[in-house]
């Protein structure tokens, strides 16, 4: 099931880095920022999660909270996050249920071989909860920035 710009995002209840419980109902009142990704601590991943954490405080600026999910254990996130000094939050979906409703798991093609995985994609949540933004299939180098600039797009219309 694919998700819809304008539709409500699906909800979702994860544990973090900490082993705490995440709710994607926690964050009423402010823009998510969800980003999926395949594996901690792998090129692609650690230049996006890096990139998302030196752009934070901008982010944080604007109202967002950054929040990636990845199939890894708390333990595989919270070892990812203390040796990159990341800054943002990371929850598990070892089920893929949650990545499956927001179109981030299924069929890849990956140098002509299909095969079943995350699909390394971005969501801009509204403070009500609305899906305003999918990014799918997302190249991991200048994302973070790509998702900011639309962030604050978005926000200058919405003031103007």
């Amino acid at each position: 099931m694919a998700i819809e710009e304008g539709k409500k995002a699906p909800a979702f209840t994860l544990e973090n880095e900490k082993g705490e419980k995440v709710r994607l109902a926690d964050f009423v009142g402010q823009w998510v920022v969800l980003y999926f990704y395949p594996q901690d601590d792998t090129p692609g991943c650690t230049i996006e999660a890096k990139d998302f954490t030196s752009d934070l405080k901008a982010f944080t600026k604007l109202g967002a909270t950054v929040i990636g999910c990845s199939p890894d254990s708390v333990e595989s996130h919270q070892k990812f996050i203390n040796k990159y000094k990341l800054g943002i939050s990371l929850v598990s979906d070892p089920s893929h249920k949650m990545m499956s409703r927001y179109g981030a798991w299924g069929e890849k093609n990956m140098y002509g071989k299909i095969s079943r995985g995350v699909i390394r994609s971005t969501v801009l949540i509204d403070p009500k909860g609305k899906v305003v933004k999918h990014w799918r299939r997302v190249k991991a180098t200048g994302h973070a920035a790509a998702v900011q600039k639309t962030l604050k797009d978005v926000l200058a219309r919405d003031s103007g």
